[in-house]
């Protein structure tokens, strides 16, 4: 804390400042003293920081009947109309190759439109084509595009990335089907996807290295053909370039899980497993770090450059004392200026549980996906944190 060099009494101050000490005495003026700037809060457990988006609706969105709520991880805005793209995982809970249930075994539409006011389902499609989605980017066209995170059993799904149109056509496929691999025409678990000002395809591929915590396990992990990079491609889907591999250094990635541009153009990664968010330019030169949203699942940048970063995998074993949540700030600036908090989970009684997907509509409304950490407790697959009315 600091005090004007103005002061009306330094006696005043003195006695007041006992403890701090007085070391010179200075002539009374009959200026005011400034007051000191607010506190902050709390950037690890969100105390003393303003949530928003205090209106909380649980188990958000109408699924159509028959249907039990799957975990997700995706959701976005339409920028056209303003309503919500998002996916449930067919009704599976847990995620990943091997589950009992997924989208190539229970092969139902798992991707939504939502009207944001109503939570009425607007669209629905993309059966048969997906094993596990984990990434959705809705583009400048209104074009709905999905990561396929996990090969199916018979290698006929999975590892692709994929462009619909927004009525629910293939348009595009990314990848090679069901064939995990580092080359320039494979992905290993692609995270996200997102297109960028010239409409060049960018794609977060890697999930296993935030598991990886020695540089033995990253070394071994890079030797096994393990990933964590962006590659680009032309907006025809022709590979352009990559870069990153699993690791701790600017450019290198412990899971690049979320993607996302913001007005300058430059391209923010959620690089989950390094708690961090790391900032490149369009040809993927590094230009910026942020450490202050946790170990982020999902991020979402406005109109005006502010930035929504959810944490939903801060835990006592991955990232001790951090809460889970939403955190808010300046995408200019490492400062968090709000926060909306987890839900209460009895497994994770300090650090709560939210989700991994996140999205803020034209009201200032906050919509979260509820990834296998948060379904339960969220009761749905999607939870809508509204403005105070």
């Amino acid at each position: 804390m600091s005090l004007s060099r103005n002061l009306t009494a330094t006696v005043f101050v003195c006695g007041a400042l006992v403890l701090a000490g007085c070391a010179t005495e200075s002539e009374p003026t009959t200026e005011m003293a400034s007051a000191p700037a607010p506190a902050p809060g709390n950037t690890i457990t969100g105390e003393g920081l303003e949530n928003p988006a205090p209106t909380v609706t649980l188990n958000w969105g109408n699924l159509p009947e028959g249907r039990e709520w799957g975990s997700t991880a995706g959701i976005d805005i339409d920028p056209n109309d303003g309503h919500i793209w998002a996916y449930e995982r067919c009704g599976a809970g847990t995620f990943g190759g091997g589950v009992p249930i997924n989208c190539d075994s229970n092969p139902v539409d798992p991707i939504f439109k939502f009207d944001r006011n109503t939570g009425d389902v607007l669209a629905n499609f993309g059966g048969g084509i997906m094993m596990t989605p984990h990434g959705i980017h809705v583009d400048a066209d209104g074009n709905v595009w999905v990561t396929d995170f996990a090969g199916n059993q018979d290698g006929t799904k999975g590892h692709q990335v994929h462009k619909f149109s927004p009525s629910g056509e293939l348009l595009m496929s990314l990848g090679t089907a069901g064939q995990a691999g580092s080359g320039p025409d494979q992905f290993n678990q692609p995270n996200d996807v997102v297109t960028g000002p010239d409409g060049s395809i960018y794609v977060g591929d890697g999930h296993g290295g935030q598991g990886m915590t020695t540089a033995r396990a990253m070394n071994e992990g890079r030797e096994s053909g393990a990933t964590g990079r962006i590659m680009k491609f032309s907006a025809d889907g022709t590979f352009i370039k990559e870069w990153g591999q699993i690791g701790t250094l600017h450019g290198e990635f412990r899971t690049p899980h979320a993607l996302a541009f913001d007005s300058q153009g430059r391209l923010l990664v959620a690089d989950r497993g390094n708690h961090r968010i790391e900032i490149f330019d369009q040809d993927g030169n590094y230009l910026d770090s942020l450490y202050s949203y946790g170990r982020i699942s999902g991020i979402f940048i406005t109109a005006d450059d502010t930035l929504y970063a959810i944490d939903s995998e801060s835990s006592g074993t991955s990232h001790p004392n951090w809460v889970n949540g939403v955190r808010i700030g300046p995408v200019a600036e490492d400062r968090i200026t709000g926060y909306i908090p987890p839900h209460d989970a009895d497994t994770r009684p300090y650090q709560g549980a939210a989700g991994e997907g996140v999205a803020v509509d034209a009201d200032g409304n906050v919509y979260a996906a509820e990834g296998p950490n948060s379904l339960r407790f969220a009761t749905g697959a999607f939870t809508k944190y509204s403005v105070a009315p």
